[in-house]
């Protein structure tokens, strides 16, 4: 049994030495995104978004997103949507710090120069 090719879609290389399936498949996830750009896929994405809601409407996503939920639960415990939850907040925190901070720079380049006082 150890002859035998193996099946279809193993990341294992086939005995002739060719690449395996995983490896096309990242070779041709390469050349699409080099010819048609990155933003490709985010189109595609949102098109098969589109036609999954209007096969199996907006409910279908939001039984998804609860199994999906129920399923990272079981896996990592209650406590690690509040860790990342802290996380996320952290990261808004930052960037609306960092956009305050730019948004300030920028005002005061704009902001014409005061005259020196005479007298």
């Amino acid at each position: 049994m150890a002859d035998q090719p193996p099946k279809n879609g193993s990341p294992e290389k086939d005995p002739g030495g060719e690449m395996s399936v995983r490896e096309a498949g990242k070779k041709g996830g390469d050349t699409v995104r080099e010819r048609y750009g990155s933003g490709f896929y985010e189109a595609i994405g949102r098109k098969g978004g589109q036609a999954t809601r209007e096969r199996h409407g907006a409910q279908f996503y939001e039984t998804i997103g609860q199994k999906g939920g129920r399923v990272v639960k079981d896996k990592y415990g209650s406590d690690f949507y509040e860790e990342i939850g802290h996380k996320g907040g952290q990261k808004v925190k930052a960037l609306i710090a960092e956009a305050k901070k730019m948004s300030e720079g920028n005002a005061a380049k704009e902001a014409p120069a005061e005259r020196p006082k005479i007298g």
